[in-house]
């Protein structure tokens, strides 16, 4: 008969290691799923750019690059080809319900503090802002709620585990809290500064990444809504 076989060692101690850092996290989580979101989103033709965003849980863990990339702002559309005879999206003021695009912070008790270093291409301006989430937010952020959701045809207990970070011309950082299935929340709104050493810390000898035709169209026609945000 084949002898059974047998797991490296090595294997074994890997396994160990994941199984009790999957029981720590699950012991230290202060709320009833697995992971909230950082999600971030921008006004219409009001384009931006998150070079870093950084996170500090309540426990003092720091998780690094937890958001970069590029900032939804819904115009232009990802169909848009050239310069539209009529500007659709309205980049004043902020949605009811926003959502926004972005990724969950596995391993992460809920936010103490989001750091978040961005180019506003619209102006163009590069800015940084400390956001402190205040507890009234993780209170929420662990309470269920009874919510209607459209795609399902049902309700169900849903909770708001998305962060959700609006960004604006002029350093604005907008947050709310909001589940899928549940309305957003303000949680609060943070001025931010510009950041001294410019795009990509200094790197790109002060070029912003460039705007979009279309956004540029828009921005030259009608100027940047400020104070509106």
């Amino acid at each position: 008969m084949p002898k059974p076989s047998v797991m490296p060692r090595t294997a074994i101690t890997g396994l160990l290691v994941l199984l009790l850092t999957g029981c720590t996290l699950a012991e230290r989580r202060s709320f009833p799923y697995e992971a909230w979101s950082l999600n971030f989103f921008g006004r219409p033709y009001m384009e931006a750019w998150i070079e870093t965003a950084d996170v500090v849980d309540i426990d003092g863990y720091v998780f690094r690059g937890a958001g970069s990339g590029g900032v939804s702002t819904g115009y232009p559309t990802a169909f848009s080809k050239g310069i539209p005879t009529v500007f659709k999206g309205k980049p004043s003021g902020w949605p009811k319900d926003p959502g926004g695009s972005g990724r969950r912070v596995m391993g992460a008790d809920l936010p103490r503090l989001v750091y978040v270093r961005w180019q506003s291409m619209a102006e163009p301006q590069t800015y940084e802002a400390y956001i402190e989430i205040p507890e009234s937010a993780h209170t929420i952020m662990r309470k269920g709620e009874q919510g209607y959701c459209g795609a399902s045809g049902k309700w169900i207990t849903d909770y708001r585990k998305l962060l959700v970070v609006g960004l604006a011309p002029g350093g604005i950082a907008k947050v709310w809290v909001a589940g899928p299935c549940l309305h957003a929340i303000e949680v609060t709104r943070v001025q931010g500064t510009i950041n001294p050493e410019g795009p990509y810390g200094g790197h790109s000898g002060g070029k912003h990444r460039p705007l979009t035709e279309e956004s540029k169209a828009y921005i030259d026609k009608f100027g940047i809504p400020y104070g509106s945000w």
